[in-house]
């Protein structure tokens, strides 16, 4: 039997695109948990957002966190929704979202 592929979001290969645009970041997590690593991290180097940081737990494992203005979000949400982060929105850029917009500004 033949497997069929899984389909691939248009919405989220686009912010898969726009996230690699990103400064990224590699930590190690060591003893502690990957967030909490990686909230150190960020606080330690005084990094500006938008960054991503790509935290190893383990050998087999790493976690993708995106530091915005708001927070530190999970990297699949942000690729999902880069839409509602205006520091996303710069590295789009204003021409590409225009026709999408209509005339109250809203999307």
């Amino acid at each position: 039997m033949a497997r069929r592929r899984k389909r691939k979001s248009r919405r989220r290969l686009e912010g898969r695109r726009i996230l690699e645009a990103v400064p990224q970041y590699s930590i190690e997590s060591g003893a502690e948990k990957p967030v909490t690593a990686a909230r150190n991290f960020i606080h330690s180097e005084g990094i500006a957002p938008p960054a991503l940081l790509l935290v190893k737990r383990n050998e087999h494992t790493t976690d993708r966190y995106f530091w915005a203005e708001k927070g530190l979000f999970g990297a699949q949400y942000v690729e999902e929704n880069h839409f509602l982060f205006p520091s996303l929105r710069v590295l789009i850029g204003e021409d590409e979202e225009s026709p999408a917009l209509n005339a109250a500004g809203v999307r």
